[in-house]
Parts: structure tokens; sequence; C-alpha cells
């Protein structure tokens, strides 16, 4: 009797215990970790780290308070060796299931960097430098031993090959990774735009037409006038009249350009100097953005040879050179009639 009666206090006792771990066990699954409403924490998971691991970290800095519980969940549901290295913010109301999801999904923390329209190699290579987040291999290179670094053709001239757009990676991401994104991302605009394009225009390969793209990006930042801007230069082209831009004059003075273009620096030759030769530069001399590339590649109709900066961030367009001249006076001269000589597609001067 006296058995009878231990062996149904233990069987009482298990069913307490029992009853017990299950209910501690889902309260502990289902209600939220400790971090304050509105907060979040940062969980840095490295390649190969357990679960156990993981779960005493959260428990010391008292975020959760079964560590053990945790564990045990990611072994029972197979989830243990399916977490992914990366780094997590964890913010307030999410449950221990919640995370292990979260952990097993690989919803690690996104960081960004940014190739802004117009920007150069060298202002590019400088943005990505200062980029804490990612891991540095680049170094100090120039546009013409950047693609050696990507691990492409090492001929290939960088200038112009980065497409302007936000790129997301996880902290630790090396730079290589995300210019190399950013390569592969122009190279498939450009094909798309190129197969796209109109019929007789003066480019004999898509890659006159990225250079193009990118005198065009740096000759105004105003949509509505990049396919006008693209028909004055590719009219100048057909008639074989010397493109005369300032921004390649500026690009091919490179580091010594302070801001403003002398009469002697437009006579300089150089092989971006569109003043003293005719036809493209040998390269792109920024990264032009899809609107660009899309404007070089249908570029407006009409007569317009000339053009002339308003002052607003708007252009006049000219078909003649007297009007050009007109133009001139009145908007950059403010109509002084001194004498000048107006010989250029474009006066911003």
């Amino acid at each position: 009797m006296k058995i009878k009666t231990l062996l149904s206090a233990i069987s009482m006792l298990l069913i307490i215990v029992i009853g017990y771990f299950v209910y501690d066990y889902n309260q502990f699954i289902n209600t939220p970790i400790n971090i304050a409403t509105d907060k979040s924490i940062h969980l840095d998971v490295k390649s190969g780290r357990s679960i156990i691991s993981i779960a005493n970290e959260l428990a010391k800095k008292n975020i959760i308070n079964h560590p053990h519980y945790l564990a045990w969940t990611a072994r029972y549901n197979g989830q243990a060796k399916s977490i992914h290295a990366g780094e997590y913010v964890i913010k307030s109301g999410v449950t221990p299931k919640q995370l292990l999801n979260l952990l097993v999904a690989g919803k690690v923390r996104q960081y960004s960097f940014t190739i802004i329209e117009g920007w150069n190699v060298a202002q590019v290579l400088n943005a990505i430098e200062k980029n804490k987040n990612l891991k540095h291999l680049i170094g100090t290179v120039s546009a013409a031993q950047l693609m050696d670094k990507l691990g492409q053709q090492s001929d290939l001239h960088a200038e112009g090959w980065l497409f302007p757009d936000t790129y997301y990676f996880v902290r630790g991401e090396s730079d290589v990774n995300v210019l190399l994104r950013a390569y592969n991302a122009m190279k498939k605009n450009l094909a798309k735009a190129w197969k796209e394009r109109e019929k007789n225009l003066p480019y004999k390969t898509a890659y006159e037409a990225l250079i193009m793209a990118s005198i065009i990006e740096k000759e105004t930042g105003r949509g509505d006038e990049r396919q006008q801007i693209a028909g004055v230069f590719v009219r100048r082209l057909r008639k074989g009249m010397k493109l005369q831009t300032d921004p390649t004059v500026i690009y091919g003075i490179g580091d010594k350009y302070d801001g403003n273009i002398r009469r002697r620096d437009l006579r300089k030759d150089t092989p971006y100097n569109t003043y003293t030769r005719k036809g493209l530069p040998p390269t792109p001399i920024a990264m032009p953005g899809l609107a660009a590339i899309e404007a070089a590649l249908h570029p407006a109709k009409g007569k317009a040879l000339y053009f002339v900066a308003k002052g607003d961030g708007s252009h006049v367009f000219s078909s003649t050179l007297k009007q050009h001249n007109n133009a001139v006076i009145k908007y950059q001269l403010k109509g002084r009639h001194k004498a000048f000589s107006s010989y250029s597609a474009t006066d911003k001067k």
C-alpha cells in the first residue's frame, strides 16, 4: 500500500514537473525577448558559430532567460545547422521562435553604397574607401587599373562602366564585389539599350554610345533636355563638326583643374579636348545614368547645333552660329555687346 502511494505521489510529481516545463517552455518560446519597446540590438553571428553560443550570449545580455530552451528548440526543429552568418538587427517584440526563424532565413542587416550619376572613377573609389562597412581590397588604383582588380579584361578603361545606383551588402563584403555588381549592371543596361537603339546613329559600337552618354550626363541634370543635348552632339558628329564641350576638356585636365577653364585649356591638345579634336573622346568621362544612355540612343530630332546655359539650369538651343552668339550675349554676357568669338557647341562661361 505504501509503495502504491509512493508511486502515485511520484507520478503526480512528474505530471506537475512536466506540466510546469511545458508551461515554462511555451511561455519562453512565445513571449517577446527582453528588448525595450522601440529599441533594437545587434547580433553578430560568425560563420560556424553554434546555437548554444548564440543563446548564451543573449542570456548574458539578459535578452533571454533560458538559453537551453532556445538551443533545444533549434535542434529539435532541425534549425541548429541552418543558421546563416551575418549581422542581425533584432527589434523589440520578437519572440525566441521568431528569432530562430530570422537566423535561419538569413535576414541580415543590409548596408548600402550609392554611385551618383555623373561621378567619375576617382569619385567612386574615394567614396567606397570611406565606407567602413566594406572590406577594402582595391586600394589605390587608376581608372585604367581598376578593371584588373575586378577580374575583368585589364585593357578595359573603367571610366563609365559602373552603373549609378544604390547597392546593398552585408558588413564585411568586399568593395570588389560591390563594384563588380555595378559593372555587370552597366553591361546589362547598356546591352539592352543598344539593342533597342534608333537606326542610323553615328556610333559604331555600344561603347561609343556610352562615351556620348557620359558627356550628356555631365552637360545637364535636367531630364527634359537630355535628348535635345544628345541631338545637338549627334548632328555635329554627322556633320564632322567638333563637339566642343567643356566637360571633356575638364576631364582631360584631371587633378589640375581648379574650377575654371581658360582659353589656353581650350587650345591645349589632349585626347579629351573636343575643341582641338573631332569625334568622341577615347573613353567616357563619367558614369552615365540610364536616362543619359537612353538619350544618347534616342536623340531628339531637330536642327540645333549649339546650346547655351541660361543660368537657371536650362539651355537655349540654336541652329545657327548667329543665333547662338545672340544667346551668348543675352545669357552669358548679360546683354553687353562686347567683342567676342563664340564657336563652341556650348557656352557656359
